[in-house]
């Protein structure tokens, strides 16, 4: 049985891939991952819009995080491919990868200039040093979300939202034009939160696609354009009243998501998304 293996390192390139504009900006087809006897997603099919904001919403092990992995060319899929503009998804740099805060080591020495700089390479090219132009653009990202004022500050002394920021203007430095982030909003507070989704409202108008994987529903269904229901394979993928049923959210969490009648509507908890000290999803 043939098995997923990690991709191969990539090479920083230092240009463009070519990118036929008449495909989508992102489509995969007919993804399957298996490691080794464990299959972590299954026949994933799906096509993204330039300029769209989508959910990737399920519970934990649904395979978010694989799924982000394949689509940034880090993990090579058992079977199926992903595109990026009609092209191997693996072969761009305009796809920018933001980490759960718990995979980043925030004791590395480094300040918030130095890290937004890092998506400066695969356009600078390896070992050359960068140029005034792409201090220039270091410093426009900087600005955009709000952190010039912190360029020197060393990354583990800002706040969780600052964190995320920083995050944000490296993938604007890097040029991108696809944007994953990885649960961005966990342990925010709401004024964070806002901060967060205003600079999302300026990369929308700038056209970069972004799809964001969130345990909470609620927010998923009022503030993103499309919604994907997840559990290995795809549940459901479209508006919120299409997606967020009581059939497809039992297929989804099974036992673990629970219904509420309230005043407001149903309201649906998930107990799965709290093993990490995450809030309960509602929507």
């Amino acid at each position: 049985m043939e098995v997923a293996q990690p991709a191969p390192a990539l090479p920083i390139v230092s240009t463009k891939k070519a990118h036929d504009l008449n495909q989508a900006i992102l489509g995969l087809k007919d993804v399957s991952v298996r490691f080794n006897t464990s299959l972590a997603l299954e026949d994933i099919s799906f096509d993204l819009r330039r300029g769209e904001r989508v959910a990737l919403v399920g519970p934990n092990g649904a395979g978010k995080s694989t799924l982000f992995n394949v689509i940034s060319g880090m993990l090579t899929p058992t079977t199926g491919q992903a595109n990026v503009y009609g092209y191997a998804s693996g072969e761009h740099i305009c796809i920018a990868y933001v980490p759960q805060r718990s995979q980043v080591d925030w004791k590395f020495p480094v300040n918030v200039a130095d890290v937004v700089m890092m998506g400066r390479v695969g356009q600078m090219g390896l070992f050359r040093w960068p140029k005034r132009q792409d201090w220039d653009l270091v410093h426009e990202s900087l600005e955009l979300v709000g952190m010039h004022p912190l360029a020197k500050r060393q990354i583990g002394e800002l706040s969780g939202g600052q964190q995320q920021r920083v995050f944000i203007a490296r993938a604007l430095a890097q040029e991108a034009e696809l944007m994953l982030m990885d649960e961005p909003l966990t342990g925010l507070d709401v004024k964070s939160q806002e901060s967060i989704f205003a600079i999302l409202d300026t990369l929308r108008e700038r056209q970069v696609t972004i799809m964001v994987a969130t345990h909470d529903l609620n927010l998923a269904a009022e503030r993103f354009d499309r919604l994907m229901l997840l559990n290995q394979r795809i549940i459901g993928f479209g508006q919120a009243s299409e997606v967020f049923t009581p059939e497809l959210l039992s297929q989804a969490y099974s036992g673990s998501m629970r219904m509420i009648d309230t005043a407001n509507g149903l309201m649906y908890i998930s107990d799965t998304c709290c093993s990490h000290g995450e809030e309960p999803a509602h929507a």
